[in-house]
C-alpha cells in the first residue's frame, strides 16, 4: 500500500489552518470521550486528533507524543489554548509506558495512534519523503536517529537490499530493483532513486493496483521509510504495552494504512479479546475495520487506504 502520499491530514483549498484527520468522527465515536477523562494521542503529527479530543471532552487532559520534534512544536503551538490540559512530549508511541510513568498517569481512558504520515514530513522535500519533489534521501521522522534512507541505499550489501525491500515493501521485483540501484551508487535524492527503481520495470513507470494506478516505485520508498524507522516493531511494543494503560472501559483506536500494519494491530487485539486460558480483559469494538465512506474519499482521496480497528478494556 502506498504510503508515498499525505494521508494523516488533507489541505483543503483556502483553509489557512487545514487538518482534517482521516476517519476524525470515526476516532471520537469509537473512543466514547469522556468528561475529565485523560487521553493520549501517540501520533500527535499536527494535533488533529488532540484537537478533537480536548474540544469533545470537557475537563480533559491529553498526552500527545511523536518522534518529530517538528511536529511537537507545532502541534504544542496550534493547540496552546488548550493551556495545560495539554502535555507534549518527543518521543516514539512504543515509549508510552516511560512516559506515562513519568508524568504520572497510571490509567488512561483512551489512546489513539495514527501510523500515516502527515503533511508537515510530506510536503518538505528537505525530509526525503516523497518522491513527488527532489530531496536528500533521509526518511527520518527523528532527525536525530542514526540511520537515514540513503545509508541503507547506499552501504547495504544487494541481498541484504532485495530482503529489505521485499519484507518491508511486498516487492515481487525486490532482487532487480536492489541490483539497478547497486549499479547506480551513490544515489542521494529521492528523484534519482525513483529514477533507478523504475528502471527494473516494464513500462509504464505505473502500475495498476486495487483498481488504480501507483508509481512503481512506491513499495520500494514504503520498504525503505519503515526500515528507517523501525515501524513494525515499533507497532509491535505499541500494541502490546497500551491496552495495559488503559482504565476499566477505557478504549485503544490504530488507524493503519498498510497490510503489514494492519495484520500486527489484527491478531493483537483479536488475541486480547479471545485469550486461551483466561476470561478476556478485552472486547474488540470493530470485528471488520472502518474504512473512509464516500463522502471522505471525495474530499480526501489519500485516505483511501485506512483502516480503523477499536478495542475496549473491560476488565
Amino acid at each position: 500500500m502506498s504510503r508515498d502520499e499525505p494521508r494523516s491530514e488533507s489541505s483543503p483549498a483556502g483553509d489557512p489552518n487545514p487538518h482534517v484527520p482521516v476517519l476524525l468522527r470515526e476516532v471520537v465515536e469509537q473512543l466514547g470521550l469522556q468528561s475529565g477523562g485523560r487521553y493520549v494521542d501517540a501520533t500527535l503529527g499536527a494535533g488533529g486528533y488532540a484537537g478533537a479530543i480536548l474540544d469533545g471532552a470537557e475537563e480533559s487532559e491529553l498526552l500527545g507524543l511523536d518522534r518529530d520534534p517538528r511536529a511537537c512544536r507545532h502541534a504544542a503551538h496550534r493547540l496552546r489554548q488548550h493551556g495545560r490540559r495539554l502535555r507534549v512530549e518527543h518521543a516514539p508511541f512504543d515509549a508510552i509506558d516511560e512516559v506515562l510513568d513519568s508524568i504520572g498517569w497510571e490509567r488512561v481512558q483512551g489512546i489513539v495512534a495514527d501510523l500515516g504520515l502527515s503533511s508537515l514530513q510530506l510536503d518538505d522535500p528537505a525530509r526525503g519523503f516523497s518522491f513527488q519533489q527532489d530531496g536528500p534521501l533521509d526518511m527520518r521522522f527523528d532527525p536525530e536517529a542514526e540511520t537515514s534512507a540513503a545509508q541503507l541505499v547506499n552501504e547495504l550489501e544487494e541481498g541484504a537490499l532485495a530482503d529489505l525491500i521485499y519484507r518491508f515493501g511486498d516487492e515481487r521485483r525486490s532482487r532487480a530493483v536492489a541490483r539497478r540501484i547497486v549499479r547506480a551508487r551513490p544515489i542521494e535524492t529521492t528523484t534519482r532513486l525513483r529514477e533507478i527503481v523504475r528502471s527494473a520495470f516494464p513500462r509504464p513507470a505505473t502500475r495498476r493496483r486495487g483498481g488504480r494506478r501507483t508509481d512503481s516505485a512506491t513499495r520500494t520508498f514504503q520498504a525503505l521509510r519503515i526500515a528507517v524507522n523501525d515501524e513494525l516493531s515499533r507497532l509491535e511494543r505499541l500494541v502490546e504495552k497500551a491496552p495495559w494503560r488503559l482504565a476499566i472501559g477505557g478504549r485503544l483506536v490504530i488507524v493503519s494504512y498498510h497490510s503489514l500494519e494492519d495484520r500486527i494491530v489484527k491478531w493483537a487485539f483479536r488475541e486480547l479479546a479471545s485469550p486461551a486460558d483466561t476470561e478476556p480483559c478485552f472486547r474488540l469494538l470493530t470485528k471488520k475495520p472502518l474504512t473512509p465512506g464516500e463522502d471522505e474519499l471525495a474530499h480526501n482521496p489519500r485516505s483511501r487506504s485506512a483502516k480503523l480497528r477499536a478495542l475496549e478494556r473491560i476488565a
